[in-house]
């Protein structure tokens, strides 16, 4: 598999890890206007995975079908902390982190990308700040 492919796969994985979390996330939290910003926010890391899955495909290469041990690693332990406190507040912190993780590596990939992969991060890249945006927002006391 060529490194740009690679690479796209393993922002497929980091992606997913986001995916499942809100996924998860939203099967947990009990204030309803949470539970549809998580849905909205699992939803756009669908349509991103599928966008570079798309392009992995059309290089004749098998897209990423799981994600990372670092995105269960975080999922459980928001699960154990929760159980502890404020479970909305966790969750928010742990996506928030989870946000930026993703971020970074949309922006880090861009950096090395050959042309064509350089052209489908850039259409990502901005739906991928729009999340992000959303659950900083909303972890550092803004409103949904």
């Amino acid at each position: 598999m060529n490194q740009n492919m690679s690479q796209l796969n393993e922002l497929i994985e980091i992606t997913r890890d986001g995916q499942h979390f809100y996924q998860h996330a939203l099967d947990v939290v009990k204030d309803v206007e949470l539970q549809h910003l998580f849905r909205d926010l699992a939803q756009a890391k669908t349509h991103i995975i599928q966008a570079l899955s798309v392009k992995v495909a059309a290089n004749q290469e098998q897209p990423a079908q799981g994600g990372t041990t670092a995105g269960k690693l975080r999922e459980m332990y928001a699960d154990t902390k929760a159980r502890l406190g404020d479970a909305d507040a966790v969750y928010i912190d742990q996506l928030d982190q989870t946000e930026e993780r993703i971020l970074n590596a949309f922006e880090d990939a861009l950096k090395t990308a050959e042309p064509d992969v350089r052209a489908l991060l850039a259409i990502e890249l901005p739906k991928i700040r729009a999340c992000h945006e959303k659950i900083h927002r909303l972890n550092h006391g803004s409103a949904l």
